[in-house]
């Protein structure tokens, strides 16, 4: 395995430059492509960048302050003065967005939308392509940092394949492309287009998900593509998705054909279930970008996050903890599992060349720069650690589930087949530092067939038991792994699919919100063709209004299977269809779920079977359920009358008379 820098490439390039060939010989960076599912340097070593971002308007600049009226020697000098300032301040960055901001390509007094393609000038824009943006790409350059260069504007609202701004990023990127000092530059790449957001699909209607959305995506964005390399231009690219760059499963399917290309996203507090913690942040980032990171590199081009008291950043969260609340650390985790996000912070570069590496003295009150719970603070440390990666010996190793709760040695864990199980792994250093080093650690299965590890995650591939070792730093823990299809547990379901909902582990009750949607996900995919049927038994005939089971093959989703009047569901698998009568496979589940107007649904047991009868077969992996005296139960008569609710299961018996009674969900027979 290479090892992964996070690059301060001057000493190491001095020493091996005459090795190197390169189009540029007055730079010292390294000429950068893409490897697979990785950026690369020219001795095969993966490389994350880190960054920060400039846009070069009066508007921009501290609102005109120090330059307008369209004064190109001011505006170098001042974006010039903030990156001398920044890497004197001690930032170890190694890129920068670069937007070529339509202040300078807009004709002026033009009425039309700002951001928009209606008031692009080509005449200004190659002028000042020539006089501006070269020249700071240049300089950016010449102080060791890559440049991603953006275009004038932001997308409309709404596209479709071969729309004037389709037509404008093409006639924007021919120029850039093939401008002598930018095209086949070593140090510098383009990213296409900033925020699109819906897209004429396939199927006519406008939309960010889904294949019809993605089929015409991937038009617009080739042909973009093909303009840039048709003029003999390899920069790496980097292909925004949708949604505000927040969509990019599809792209799997769908996706951009050439070399030397990448993904850009956006990702600010409350985007990808961020504002509800560490899980759920987790598997928003699993089914929106995981897809397409697990193939291609991905770089975030806007991210910061600081209290909202401070007025001071685009997104308003605090940087919290490791597996709990709050953005910043949750987002770092996560990016760094992930082992290819190359990142930015988005904060203004002005303030970010104010910082100092001073905490606030005792009892003074933070600021927006040294607040360890704002974006600067957190983000100067962590980029020193990735440029000088800090040395100690580790003295204790601990794991932990995705809600914090402590994974003790050869704890059994249960995980439902082709779905995921998150673990962090914590280490603590000999001087005191305490970090998770889930992307560091290695990890080695038992049995990879039914269940294997990587950063962060366990895998359940199929049914089955395997040993998980986890180990770093000379330490290593083992974990029991039971993997079995359609577990009745919260922890094991994906409530939040659409709503708030819940489900509760001792009565087997699942909680629809108003049209809710919950159920299972298999981020990985299962193969159930090896069975007859998917058996679903119900605790009551009540049922909530418009209830059906819906089972996914990616976006494509079956027919309702709906059981009125019965309390159990038989869906045979080997006939599943969409409401077109479109056959679905079943060797590529992703999701089965239950939709409802809103209710509660009593569900006894799921399981499958090959049973002409579908009566539930032995597979030797039924796994009990795991009761404690601590759990709370309520307590029901045979006839369904509530005797005792909410009452700890060590006390459900007392005062009971002998007889049969439903206790936490179970059949209990007392007898004296």
């Amino acid at each position: 395995m290479k090892k992964i820098h996070s690059i301060t490439f001057l000493l190491f390039f001095l020493l091996f430059q005459p090795f190197l060939t390169f189009v540029w010989s007055n730079t010292m960076l390294p000429q950068l492509h893409v490897e697979g599912r990785n950026l690369k340097d020219p001795n095969g070593n993966t490389v994350i960048l880190h960054g920060f971002a400039q846009t070069y308007s009066p508007f921009f600049n501290e609102v005109g302050k120090y330059w307008s009226n369209y004064d190109v020697n001011g505006c170098l000098t001042y974006n010039k003065g903030l990156i001398d300032k920044m890497l004197s301040a001690g930032w170890k960055v190694n890129f920068i967005r670069l937007h070529m901001d339509p202040y300078w390509s807009n004709t002026p007094g033009c009425q039309g939308r700002y951001e928009g393609e209606e008031c692009f000038d080509e005449t200004r824009f190659t002028k000042y392509l020539d006089e501006v943006f070269v020249p700071m790409a240049e300089y950016c350059v010449s102080k060791g940092l890559y440049v991603v260069m953006r275009p004038p504007g932001v997308f409309p609202d709404k596209i479709q394949v071969g729309d004037v701004y389709n037509q404008y990023l093409i006639k924007v990127w021919k120029i850039v492309s093939n401008h002598p000092k930018l095209k086949n530059h070593p140090n510098i790449m383009f990213e296409l287009g900033n925020e699109p957001i819906d897209i004429l699909g396939t199927d006519g209607a406008y939309g960010s998900n889904g294949d019809a959305k993605f089929a015409n995506l991937q038009k617009y964005m080739q042909v973009i593509v093909d303009a840039i390399r048709n003029n003999g231009s390899n920069n790496i690219l980097w292909i925004p998705g949708l949604c505000w760059q927040q969509s990019y499963s599809g792209y799997l399917k769908y996706p951009i054909v050439g070399d030397n290309l990448g993904y850009a996203i956006h990702l600010y507090p409350g985007w990808f279930g961020s504002s509800a913690g560490y899980k759920a942040f987790q598997s928003e980032w699993d089914s929106a970008i995981k897809p397409i990171a697990d193939v291609s590199p991905i770089m975030v081009t806007e991210m910061d996050w600081a209290p909202e008291v401070y007025n001071s950043s685009w997104g308003k969260s605090t940087t919290g903890v490791v597996g709990g609340g709050g953005f910043g650390a949750n987002f770092k985790y996560i990016t760094d599992n992930s082992g290819n996000v190359s990142w930015l912070v988005f904060t203004d570069a002005a303030k970010l060349a104010e910082f100092k590496d001073e905490a606030p003295a005792a009892g003074a009150p933070y600021n927006f720069l040294n607040d360890p719970e704002a974006c600067p603070w957190q983000t100067y440390h962590w980029f020193k650690d990735y440029a000088n990666p800090p040395v100690s010996t580790v003295t204790n190793l601990e794991i932990f589930d995705g809600m914090l709760k402590p994974i003790v040695n050869n704890q059994t864990i249960q995980i439902s087949a082709g779905s995921n199980a998150y673990i962090l792994v914590r280490a603590t250093y000999a001087d005191g530092r305490i970090d998770f080093v889930s992307s560091k650690a290695n990890y080695q299965s038992s049995n990879p067939l039914v269940a294997i590890g990587s950063a962060g995650r366990i895998s359940a591939l199929k049914e089955g038991l395997a040993t998980l070792t986890v180990s770093y730093g000379g330490f290593q823990k083992e974990i029991s792994v039971k993997s079995n299809y359609f577990l009745l547990q919260s922890e094991a379901m994906n409530l939040t699919m659409f709503g708030a909902n819940t489900f509760d582990n001792n009565s087997h009750t699942l909680h629809l919100t108003q049209w809710g949607q919950a159920g299972w996900s298999f981020p990985n995919g299962i193969d159930l063709s090896g069975y007859k049927y998917l058996v679903f038994k119900f605790g009551s005939y009540n049922y909530p209004w418009g209830s059906n089971i819906v089972i996914k093959d990616g976006s494509t989703e079956s027919i309702g299977y709906k059981w009125e009047g019965k309390n159990e569901l038989i869906i045979d698998l080997n006939n599943l269809v969409t409401e077109t009568g479109i056959k679905i496979s079943p060797n590529h589940i992703t999701a089965v779920r239950f939709w409802s107007g809103g209710g509660d649904y009593i569900i006894d047991n799921v399981y499958l079977t090959n049973r002409s009868d579908a009566s539930q077969e032995t597979t030797g992996l039924e796994i009990p359920i795991i009761k404690s005296e601590d759990d709370i139960v309520d307590v029901f008569s045979v006839t369904g009358k509530l005797l005792k609710k909410q009452i700890r299961r060590g006390d459900a018996q007392k005062n009971l008379l002998n007889g049969v009674y439903i206790i936490g969900h179970e059949k209990v027979l007392i007898y004296r």
